[in-house]
């Protein structure tokens, strides 16, 4: 370890002693002495030490004085002052110049040894930000120098990477890279389909006649290897073939890379009479343009490729039996294909860019367009025509490109669903006059005699299968309602009751089939918004189908809890239950099975 030299500056030798044998020697640090001020400074001016011990009260300079000197001759030496009592003035003018820590006469060698690690340890720290600052300095030296290089390479990819056409791509890539390597003649090469040759797509400076016929194999070329090897292929010195009768003095070939599709070509840049050859900043040069170049050329392909499919989808919207238009956000058509001009009578008329206001005659679509635009959500709506026709619209927000309208023609569902609904009318009336008049024969059967036990129970029979069938038409008319946007009436009620009169009503039944039925009332039950009709129905369901599974002996429970604003209904059974599927012993699985619902309190 290296031995750092401690100057001890102090009047009294024994202190100087104690210094070095108690607290440095063993600490591996070397001392040096002074008995006055004036010769430690001169000591700590040639000897430079890593550390200086100082002692306030000195002859010839005291302590301060030699902080005084230290600082203006800029000797960066770390000072721990030591002092017989605990001064602020004294602690505030010795740190100002300079001094790292003190400690206070009588000391302990421990304490002493602690004051001089920190010293020694922040020294160190200084040492090492001033080394690190030096070297930070000289790094951003050099990314100064590299950042003017990058910027020539960016102002020339700049403008290459800003084409899309794919000629103009290739042309200014080459002259970029004869320009930046001072070459005679520059070159791309890109593979053929069965990519087993390079052919010369772009050139700069090469003789018309061979840029017409260049080609080469990409298994027995230099330009090749680049491909093969994905590096760059640097020739000089001698007379390197590019093709039959092609001789030059030196050349550079670099690999052109896509991330997804590997190398897609080779740059070229060959002097065929001078002698220079072609250095490592010419190879980073070139490669950081080769890299800009690989992504001109793809964004160009890629170009290509969306145009051709935005000319497919514009015939596919173009020829689309749905009427559709598009408009941007600030609400101007961008799209009108040939069925919604043709539905909205819009042949002929010039609407391209013009405001939806303006262009579309039917208020309903404006309507929606204006709805969309205030919400951002999709819209429907059915837009009835003067023809007669009616449309089915569709108005969907799209971000980053406006909303988009798609109608189709419903005229004929329209009328396959009124003819439902009178059909649903018709059959309803048709079914209720026979249903009644054979209701009415069944209550008039008592009047006609008295029944025995076995009529009686035909008569209950018959009445309950004429309920049955009445209950099913009330519920197909409720379903028609509904799909005609019909609602029901919706009213307050307290469900509590209308789970206790359900349960009432199957009390009896319960008794009767030796079926415990449970229940108890909860407290504190809010009131629901519903229908009281329908949610009876509901419960009386929910309790038969219980009723249906469950043996005798078996048990049926209900309860209600207020969950989060909603009061979930529960009806529960020991039955059979719902088997799992593909269960080998589904017929026979004993299951507890809930049926619940959640009405809004």
């Amino acid at each position: 370890m290296d031995r750092k030299r401690v100057l001890i500056i102090d009047d009294s030798a024994e202190t100087q002693q104690l210094l070095a044998e108690l607290v440095l020697e063993p600490g591996g640090h070397r001392p040096i002495a002074a008995l006055d001020g004036k010769e430690g400074l001169r000591l700590a001016l040639e000897e430079l030490p890593d550390l200086i011990i100082l002692d306030m009260q000195l002859p010839k300079m005291n302590g301060l004085q030699v902080l005084e000197a230290l600082q203006e001759r800029r000797v960066g030496i770390p000072v721990i002052f030591t002092t017989v009592r605990e001064s602020p003035e004294l602690v505030v003018q010795a740190f100002r110049l300079g001094a790292r820590d003190y400690v206070i006469k009588p000391f302990d060698p421990q304490e002493m040894q602690e004051a001089i690690q920190r010293a020694l340890t922040s020294a160190t720290l200084r040492e090492e930000h001033d080394q690190l600052t030096q070297q930070l300095v000289e790094a951003n030296e050099r990314f100064q120098r590299q950042l003017q290089e990058l910027n020539a390479i960016y102002a020339i990819g700049r403008s290459v990477t800003s084409l899309l056409d794919l000629n103009n791509v290739l042309n200014r890539v080459v002259e970029a890279a004869t320009y930046l390597a001072d070459a005679e003649e520059g070159m791309l090469l890109l593979p053929d389909q069965e990519g087993s040759e390079l052919y010369l797509r772009a050139a700069k400076g090469v003789d018309e006649k061979v840029a017409r016929s260049l080609r080469v194999r990409v298994d027995d070329s230099l330009a090749g290897r680049a491909i093969q090897t994905d590096r760059p292929v640097l020739m000089s010195g001698e007379r390197a073939k590019v093709t039959t009768g092609y001789l030059v003095q030196s050349l550079l070939y670099l690999p052109l890379r896509v991330a997804d599709r590997g190398v897609i070509g080779v740059l070229g840049v060959i002097n065929r009479e001078k002698v220079r050859s072609f250095s490592e900043r010419d190879i980073f040069l070139l490669s950081a343009l080769a890299d800009y170049a690989a992504i001109a050329i793809e964004n160009a392909r890629l170009f290509e490729t969306v145009e051709a499919e935005r000319a497919k989808l514009e015939t596919i919207l173009r020829e689309a039996q749905e009427a559709i238009i598009a408009a941007d956000n600030d609400g101007n058509i961008m799209l009108c294909n040939a069925t919604a001009r043709a539905t909205l009578d819009l042949v002929g008329a010039d609407i391209l860019h013009q405001p939806v206001r303006e262009a579309i005659p039917h208020p309903g679509l404006r309507n929606m367009f204006v709805d969309a635009q205030k919400t951002g959500k999709v819209t429907h709506g059915e837009i009835p025509l003067d023809d007669g026709r009616t449309f089915n619209a569709q108005l969907t927000p799209i971000k980053g490109i406006g909303r988009v309208l798609v109608m189709q023609d419903i005229t004929h569902l329209k009328e396959l669903d009124r003819a439902k609904s009178e059909f649903v009318a018709n059959v309803s009336h048709d079914l209720r006059t026979p249903l009644t008049t054979i209701q009415g024969y069944i209550e008039l059967l008592p009047r006609a005699g008295p029944l025995n036990a076995q009529q009686q129970e035909f008569v209950l029979r018959a009445g309950q299968s004429m309920e049955t069938i009445t209950n099913l038409i009330n519920n197909l008319l409720d379903i028609d309602r509904l799909e005609a946007g019909l609602t029901l009436q919706m009213v307050r009620c307290d469900l509590a009751r209308v789970i206790v009169e359900a349960i009432e009503d199957f009390r009896q039944h319960a008794e009767e089939s030796e079926r415990e039925l449970r229940w108890e009332i909860p407290e504190g039950l809010p009131p629901v918004q519903g229908n009281p009709h329908r949610l009876r129905q509901v419960m009386d369901n929910l309790l038969n189908n219980a009723f249906k599974y469950t043996s005798e002996g078996g048990w049926i429970a209900v309860n209600a809890v207020n969950d989060d604003g909603y009061i979930v209904v529960n009806v529960a059974d020991n039955g059979i239950g719902i088997p799992q599927p593909n269960s080998p012993t589904s017929s026979t699985s004993f299951t507890a099975w809930s049926q619940r619902r959640r009405w809004a309190s």
